[in-house]
C-alpha cells in the first residue's frame, strides 16, 4: 500500500535565500545517525530550497557543519544552529542531537517566511519519549483506526520501505522508543523473544537505531510457561528468575539495541504476580533484575482492573484501584524499572482528573501514559485536537514538592533528579495512506512528539507548526485549521460527556452514544443517574477517592462548592436543579451544551469546505467526508443524551428545542 510523508511534505520557499556560503556539508563522525543526518539535511535544502547539497571532507570549504562534541553541554539529545561567519553550525553532544537538529533546521524552513531565527539550543525535556503500539501479529491493531499494522502481517513481521518512513516521521518530532506490539501479549506474540523472529527484529532496531530510536518490546508474563515449559511464572522463584537471566541474554546478544518492555500484568485478565500471591514489585523487579546488564528497561503500566465489582456496590471504586495497589509500594521497585501512569484514574476518557498516582509516589520512576489514538474521542473519525488536554494535565500542580510539583516536573525529572521517567502516548497508526485515518489526527501525533521533547510549546504554537508544514504556508489556511483543531476537543466534550462523567458509550467497541451502556456493568463505570439527579459520589461520605489526593488538592475535590465544574459529575451526585457557576442548572447545562456542541461541529465542517480551493483534492475529500460523518453523528450524541436525561428528569429544556 502507498503512503504519504505527512509533515515531512516540504514544498519549495521562494522567500528564503540560501543560508550558507557554499551548498556543502562536513560531518565530524560517521555513524548510521550520522548518514541520515546528512541525507535529512540534503532532502530539506534540495526540496525547499532548491539547493543540491553535497558532502565534503573538508571543515574549510564547507556552507553546513554538522559537529559532534561528546562533552557538549546540551548533552546526547539536545543541540545547538547558529550562524558564523556565513557558514551554518549545527552541534551536540551525541548523533541523535544532529540529527534532532537537522530535523529543527528543516522545520523551520518549512515555516519560516523571509529570515530563520537563530541561534537555537534545545534539550529534551521528557528522557523518554515513546510511542505504544497496540498492534496485534495477525495484521489487526487493538483500538486502531487507521488501517491494519505496518509492523505485523499474517503472524510474520514486516520490514520495509514503510519502517523507515515511520522512523524519519517519528525522529522528527524527537520521539526515541517505540513499542510495536500491543500490551495485551497472546499466541503468537509471546514468540516476540524467542530466536525464530529475530532476524527480522534485529533489521528493523537497526533501522530504528538509525534515526536515533530504541525498539521496545511488550512480552508476556506467562512466558516461561508458555515458552519455556516451566509449570509456573513465580517472579520470586529460582527457575523463574533463572529462565528469564537466560532468555535476557539470549535476547540481547542478537538485538544489542533494544531499549527494553513495557509489561501489562494483572489487568483485564492478563497473567501477573498475584496469581503467586506476590506484588507488582516482585514482578517487575524480577524482569528488570534480567535485563539490567543490558542497560534495559522495565516500563510496568499501572492499569489495574482488579477491582470489579457489583453494580450495586456504591463503596467500590475503580478509580481507587491504581493508588490502592501502587501507592504501599513506592520505594520498593528498583531503579531500571518505571511505572507507566495513565493520565486519568480510568480510561482516557474525554475529561478526567489526574491519576493520583502522579505526585502520588514520591520515591519511583514515573512516566505518563496518554492516548491520541482516540478510543473515547472519536476513534479518528471525528477530529479532535488532544494537544490542549495534554497540556492541562502537565501543568497541574499536585502539591509533592514546594516548587517542581506538576506533572510535567515529575515526567521530565525534575522533581526528582531521575532520568528513567517521560512521556507515553498510545499511537494512532496504521496502514492508510496517509498514516492517521483522519488527515488532521496526525496533527496528535505531531504534537505528542513535539510536547514530549518541549514542554514549554503551547497547543496553538504545535498546531501552527503542523499547519505549515503539512499545508504549506498560505494564511487563510493557517487561520482555518487553527480554529477547528482548537475548537474541536471543546466541542467533543460538548456533545458527548457532561461535567466529567464519561463513560456513556457503547461497550466493547467504545464508539457512540448509548447511555446505560456501562451503567450496570462488572468495570464500575458508572454514572448513577436517577430522576432526581446523577454523579458518582467519590468524597469522604462516598468512595474516599478524593483522600487520594494531597492537600489542598483533596479538600477542593470533596468539596461541591470548591470542586471545578468540568469534573463535577466524576466527584459528586448532583441534583439536576443544582445551580451552577454560570447561573443554569445542570440539567439546563446538559441540554446547552450538547446543541452548541453539534453547533461547533456545524462550524468546523464550514470552514474547511471554504479551503477546497487551497488543499489538495485527496485530503480534502478525505476530511470533508469525515466532517460529514461527524456532523451527523454529533447530532446523534446530542438528540440520545438530551432525550435521556428529559426522561429522567421531565425538566424540560427552557428554550423550547426539540428533545424526543
Amino acid at each position: 500500500m502507498e503512503f504519504e510523508k505527512a509533515w515531512l511534505t516540504y514544498r519549495r520557499n521562494k522567500q528564503l535565500a540560501v543560508l550558507w556560503s557554499t551548498n556543502s556539508v562536513y560531518s565530524n563522525f560517521q555513524g548510521t545517525i550520522a548518514k541520515n543526518a546528512v541525507q535529512e539535511l540534503r532532502i530539506a535544502a534540495q526540496e525547499i530550497l532548491g539547493c543540491s547539497m553535497i558532502e565534503t571532507q573538508c571543515q574549510k570549504e564547507a556552507g553546513v557543519l554538522l559537529l559532534l562534541d561528546e562533552n557538549h553541554q546540551v548533552g546526547k539529545e539536545g543541540y545547538e544552529i547558529y550562524q558564523e561567519d556565513g557558514k551554518l553550525f549545527i552541534t551536540s553532544g551525541g548523533e541523535a542531537g544532529i540529527l534532532y537538529g537537522v530535523f529543527h533546521l528543516a522545520r523551520m524552513l518549512q515555516c519560516a517566511s523571509k529570515e530563520l531565527e537563530l541561534p537555537v539550543k534545545k534539550v529534551p525535556d521528557s528522557p523518554l519519549r515513546m510511542l505504544n503500539h497496540w498492534d496485534n501479529m495477525d495484521g489487526s491493531i487493538e483500538r486502531g483506526y487507521s488501517g491494519e499494522s505496518f509492523f505485523f502481517q499474517k503472524n510474520e513481521i514486516l520490514v520495509n520501505d514503510r519502517t523507515r518512513a515511520y522512523a524519519r516521521l517519528a525522529a522528527s518530532v524527537g520521539i526515541n522508543g517505540v513499542v510495536i506490539n500491543n500490551v495485551n501479549v497472546k499466541e503468537r506474540a509471546t514468540w516476540l523473544i524467542d530466536e525464530v523472529f529475530q532476524k527480522e527484529l534485529k533489521e528493523m532496531s537497526d533501522i530504528f537505531a538509525s534515526y536515533g530510536i530504541r525498539l521496545f518490546l511488550s512480552l508476556n508474563f506467562a512466558a516461561p510457561m508458555e515458552l519455556g515449559g516451566l509449570d509456573h511464572a513465580d517472579p520470586c522463584s529460582e527457575d523463574v528468575k533463572t529462565w528469564w537471566k537466560e532468555k535476557m541474554k539470549e535476547l540481547y546478544t542478537r538485538l544489542p539495541n533494544l531499549g527494553g518492555f513495557l509489561v501489562k500484568a494483572d489487568s483485564e485478565g492478563r497473567p501477573g504476580p498475584f496469581t503467586y500471591g506476590r506484588t507488582h514489585a516482585d514482578g517487575a523487579n524480577m524482569l528488570a533484575e534480567a535485563v539490567k546488564p543490558y542497560d534495559g528497561l522495565i516500563i510496568w503500566r499501572c492499569f489495574v482492573y482488579n477491582c470489579q465489582q457489583d453494580w450495586r456496590d456504591r463503596k467500590t471504586d475503580r478509580a481507587r484501584s491504581g493508588y490502592d495497589n501502587f501507592k504501599p509500594l513506592d520505594g520498593q521497585f528498583f531503579d531500571n524499572v518505571i511505572l507507566q501512569v495513565k493520565n486519568g484514574p480510568m480510561d482516557f476518557q474525554v475529561r478526567e482528573p489526574i491519576s493520583p498516582l502522579l505526585g502520588g509516589m514520591e520515591h519511583t520512576n514515573e512516566m505518563l501514559e496518554v492516548q491520541i489514538a482516540q478510543e473515547y474521542t472519536g476513534q479518528q473519525r471525528h477530529v479532535c485536537y488532544l494537544i490542549p488536554m495534554f497540556k492541562e494535565i502537565l501543568g497541574f500542580h499536585t502539591y509533592c514538592n514546594k516548587e517542581l510539583d506538576t506533572v510535567e516536573d515529575i515526567v521530565t525529572g525534575r522533581t526528582m533528579g531521575n532520568h528513567n521517567c517521560g512521556m507515553a502516548a498510545v499511537a494512532n497508526t496504521g496502514n492508510d495512506e496517509n498514516w492517521t485515518g483522519h488527515d488532521l489526527a496526525a496533527a496528535n501525533f505531531y504534537g505528542f512528539g513535539r510536547l514530549s521533547f518541549d514542554t514549554s510549546l503551547s497547543a496553538e504554537e504545535i498546531a501552527q507548526e503542523w499547519i505549515y508544514c503539512t499545508f504549506g504556508q498560505d494564511k487563510e489556511v493557517l487561520e482555518k485549521i487553527e480554529k477547528i483543531l482548537m475548537m474541536s476537543w471543546p466541542a467533543y466534550e460538548k456533545y458527548t460527556s457532561p461535567l466529567g462523567i464519561g463513560w456513556m458509550v457503547n461497550p466493547n467497541y467504545h464508539y457512540g452514544p448509548n447511555v446505560d451502556g456501562y451503567e450496570y456493568d462488572r468495570w464500575g463505570t458508572y454514572h448513577r443517574a436517577d430522576h432526581l439527579g446523577m454523579g458518582v459520589e467519590r468524597g469522604h461520605e462516598g468512595t474516599g477517592y478524593t483522600q487520594q489526593y494531597r492537600e489542598p488538592n483533596a479538600s477542593m475535590y470533596d468539596n461541591i462548592e470548591t470542586c471545578p465544574e468540568e469534573l463535577l459529575l466524576f466527584f459528586h451526585y448532583i441534583p439536576y436543579t443544582y445551580p451552577l457557576k454560570t447561573g443554569k442548572t445542570l440539567i439546563q447545562h446538559i441540554y446547552d451544551t450538547h446543541f452548541e456542541g453539534a453547533e461547533d461541529v456545524e462550524e468546523m465542517a464550514t470552514l474547511w469546505e471554504s479551503l477546497e480551493a487551497k488543499i489538495p483534492s485527496k485530503v480534502f475529500q478525505r476530511v470533508q467526508k469525515r466532517l460529514e460523518h461527524q456532523k451527523g453523528h454529533s447530532k446523534e450524541w446530542r438528540d440520545q443524551i438530551n432525550s435521556y436525561f428529559y426522561r429522567k428528569s421531565m425538566i424540560p429544556d427552557e428554550q423550547n428545542r426539540k428533545i424526543y
